[in-house]
């Protein structure tokens, strides 16, 4: 035909590949809609067939695997790994000030911190939280897209306590947590700075502990759609950890009733 028409067969093949790419969007989106409509339980093998049947659709496997991949659609029965991105470590010689003694704290004598990964919509996404040593309260939370000075902050805004009774913040060596913002923050209110060992999670372990809780209680019981529906979702555990929880290691207290025991007048 192209010869015929005195037409070079790339013209031909370069209009057919811009007429393809239109049906690309509408590919995806059938994708997109099947995987969600089977409770996000099929993989490449259960679409084909589902397409081919319901949708009169056909894509090879190949063609599925891209458009999740693509879209990050992973199946339930594929466990969703996340990729540890391998960030520089905070070097500076701050000493442990804490020195693994994480029992027999006064009320904001040492404040600890960590983050997590959770996923959003099949995204990744961060909780900050800060614990007072004392009674293992959640004084602070964050959630957002990135893990980041920022989120640190934001935990660090939400405590409802006066900052300056806080005397040691205690962390691991992630960058996140040394930065101009957190740096600032910590010198305005009088806070001494103390850092685990570098490669060390049981210089952290209260805070490595709470974490594994907090992902067999919350992360991994829920579905979470959007960011706004994490935050939500992460207030309401935060009050129920904190008020009703009970904690083997309170004398199965809550935090709350623990504090009120030991406090004649709550701060």
């Amino acid at each position: 035909m192209c010869d015929v028409l005195n037409m070079p067969r790339s013209s031909y093949y370069y209009e057919s590949k811009l007429e393809d790419s239109s049906s690309d969007d509408d590919y995806s989106k059938a994708v997109i809609k099947a995987f969600k409509e089977n409770r996000r339980a099929y993989g490449t093998r259960r679409l084909k067939k589902y397409l081919e049947e319901k949708e009169g659709i056909i894509l090879s496997r190949r063609r599925i695997g891209r458009i999740m991949r693509e879209n990050g659609l992973v199946s339930s029965y594929t466990v969703a790994k996340y990729r540890v991105h391998k960030d520089t470590c905070n070097e500076a010689k701050i000493t442990n000030l804490v020195d693994r003694n994480f029992d027999n704290r006064e009320f904001l004598d040492v404040v600890v911190s960590d983050l997590t990964y959770v996923r959003v919509n099949d995204k990744w996404h961060y909780i900050c939280l800060m614990l007072d040593l004392h009674n293992r309260e959640i004084v602070g939370y964050s959630a957002g897209a990135r893990k980041d000075a920022r989120l640190v902050y934001e935990a660090f805004s939400s405590i409802k306590h006066n900052l300056s009774k806080v005397k040691i913040f205690h962390t691991d060596r992630g960058n996140e947590f040394k930065n101009n913002a957190i740096d600032g923050l910590l010198d305005t209110f009088s806070i001494e700075r103390s850092l685990s060992k570098k490669g060390c999670p049981y210089d952290n372990a209260v805070a490595e502990a709470t974490f594994k809780t907090v992902k067999k209680e919350f992360v991994y019981q829920e579905t979470f759609e959007s960011i706004e529906h994490l935050k939500l979702e992460l207030f309401d555990y935060v009050n129920w950890y904190n008020n009703h929880r009970l904690h083997s290691s309170l004398g199965y207290r809550s935090p709350i009733d623990y504090k009120y025991l030991h406090f004649k007048k709550v701060v």
